[in-house]
C-alpha cells in the first residue's frame, strides 16, 4: 500500500453533490474560514474505514497526503497518523509524532474537524504527563487552528478528572474575535462541568458578564433553565 493508493480509493468514491454540499458546511467561499478547501464529497465513516487500513505509511507518505488540496485526503491522513500513534512501541515514536503535528497545524490540520478528529488523542494524549507550555504558546498564535488546538488538546485531560489547563487557556481565549473559538471554549467548559459542576460554575461566575455570548451558551447548555436563565441576564 501506498499513498496513491489510499488516495485513489477515496477519489473512488468522490460524490459531487455531497462535495458541493460539504463546501458550504465548511465555509470555503471567499473569506470563509475554509477558503479554497476542496471537497469529494465523502462521508467521514467511509474515510475513516479506507485511512485504517494504510497505518503502515511512514511519515513521508503520510505528509504528502497532509499537503493535498483535498479536504478528505488530510481527514485520511490524520486517521492514519492517529493509528501510527496508538501503534507507538516507544515514547521516541510519540515524540517524532507530536512532533510532526504540531509542525503541520497551520498549514494542513486547517479546518476545525480536523482539528477536533486528532489533536486530543494525540497532543492531549502526549502531553498528559509533560509540560504543557506548548499549548500555552498555541492559544497566543495568530492563528485560528493552533489557537483551537490549543484548547480542544485539553478535552484529554478533562476525560481524565484534570482541567485546569482547560480553565486557564480558556480564560486566555475569553477575548478571541472568532466564532470557532467562542464555540470550543465553551464547548470544552461544558465538558468541565459534566465532571464537575462547581468547578465550571466558579469559572463561569467570574467571567460570565464579559465572556462571548456564544461561549456562554454552549457553557451552560446543560444546566437546569433557572440556572442558565441566572447566566444569561447580564
Amino acid at each position: 500500500m501506498d499513498i496513491d493508493a489510499l488516495k485513489n480509493e477515496l477519489k473512488d468514491i468522490a460524490d459531487k453533490e455531497q462535495a458541493f454540499i460539504l463546501s458550504r458546511f465548511f465555509k470555503t467561499g471567499k473569506g470563509g474560514y475554509g477558503e479554497g478547501d476542496v471537497f469529494l464529497g465523502i462521508k467521514v465513516p467511509e474515510t475513516r474505514k479506507i485511512a485504517k487500513k494504510y497505518y503502515l505509511l511512514g511519515l513521508k507518505d503520510i505528509q504528502k497526503a497532509l499537503d493535498d488540496d483535498i479536504h478528505e485526503i488530510r481527514f485520511a491522513a490524520l486517521v492514519v497518523l492517529l493509528e501510527k500513534y496508538k501503534r507507538s512501541e516507544s515514547e521516541k515514536e510519540k515524540k517524532d509524532i507530536f512532533d510532526f503535528y504540531i509542525k503541520n497545524i497551520r498549514k494542513s490540520i486547517n479546518n476545525w474537524d480536523l482539528v477536533d478528529l486528532s489533536c486530543p488523542q494525540l497532543v492531549g494524549d502526549f502531553l498528559f504527563d509533560k509540560p504543557k507550555d506548548v499549548l500555552y504558546r498555541l492559544s497566543l498564535s495568530e492563528n485560528l487552528w493552533e489557537r483551537r488546538v490549543s484548547i480542544i488538546s485539553t478535552f484529554y485531560f478533562i476525560k481524565n478528572r484534570r482541567f485546569d489547563d482547560t480553565l486557564n487557556i480558556a480564560e486566555r481565549l475569553l477575548q478571541d474575535k472568532e466564532d470557532l473559538i467562542h464555540k470550543a471554549v465553551g464547548w470544552m467548559l461544558r465538558e468541565v462541568g459534566k465532571r464537575d459542576i462547581e468547578a465550571e460554575r466558579d469559572f463561569l461566575k467570574k467571567h460570565y458578564r464579559t465572556m462571548p455570548r456564544t461561549s456562554l451558551r454552549y457553557a451552560i447548555e446543560k444546566m437546569e433553565e433557572e440556572e442558565r436563565q441566572e447566566f444569561l441576564r447580564r
